[in-house]
């Protein structure tokens, strides 16, 4: 027991296999949390588990690689050029992927370093505020929308649609026109940005009114 104490207060421990392989093992359990935390906290469309597996192994690498280069400042330096060397074949597209990678790093670097308390900290306090951010939804605001009205000609003019835009919209604007049906209909494609508190059946039921009843369709560009 005193020597499992000893782990989470001392920080000179020098490096020993034992020890590299207790950093590993914390570090797996800490990033099993980490990604359990990021499949709650999704909000697209599906997950790769790819990444997944990416983030628990990277945490995993990166605690040995500092077990490593701790001591030995020619080391690093040899090891960081190695890695320069090494790009992600494919672009992580959400910004949030990015934050949990960095968060595994984190938790592994402090791990290969033995500050165990410290990586515990760190896993429990992100955990939390990233989930939190997620509960309460904080910063979240609606994305650009595309919406395609089709008119029939006889009723076409350049302000069918103001008064809608102004009660449902805080932007609008005017994207393409085409027509469509052997020229007797008219298809209007608009970028909007729609206020918080729109509803899409009101606002699309408000312009069924004005187009005869016609197709509208609502595209949302990113699901948050």
């Amino acid at each position: 027991m005193d020597f499992i104490n000893s782990l989470f207060v001392n920080n000179e421990l020098e490096p020993t296999i034992m020890m590299s392989i207790l950093a590993m093992a914390v570090v797996t359990i800490l990033s099993f949390i980490i990604t359990f935390v990021y499949q709650l906290t999704f909000t697209g469309e599906r997950y790769s588990q790819n990444f997944v597996h990416t983030i628990i192994m990277m945490s995993v690498i990166v605690s040995v690689v500092m077990t490593v280069v701790s001591d030995n400042a020619g080391v690093a330096f040899g090891l960081f050029a190695v890695f320069s060397l090494i790009r992600f074949r494919s672009a992580v597209t959400d910004a949030k992927d990015i934050a949990y990678i960095f968060f595994g790093l984190c938790v592994g670097m402090t791990c290969g370093l033995y500050q165990f308390q410290l990586a515990i900290l760190l896993t429990i306090f992100a955990s939390l505020l990233f989930y939190l951010l997620y509960k309460f939804k904080y910063g979240i605001g609606k994305d650009t929308q595309i919406l395609k009205v089709t008119v029939p000609e006889n009723l076409n003019h350049e302000n069918l649609l103001d008064d809608v835009f102004e009660a449902f919209t805080i932007s609008s604007s005017l994207r393409q026109v085409e027509t469509t049906n052997l020229g007797t209909m008219i298809l209007y494609t608009y970028a909007v940005r729609c206020k918080h508190d729109t509803k899409d059946k009101e606002m699309l039921d408000r312009i069924r009114e004005k187009n005869a009843n016609l197709k509208v369709s609502l595209t949302y560009m990113e699901i948050c």
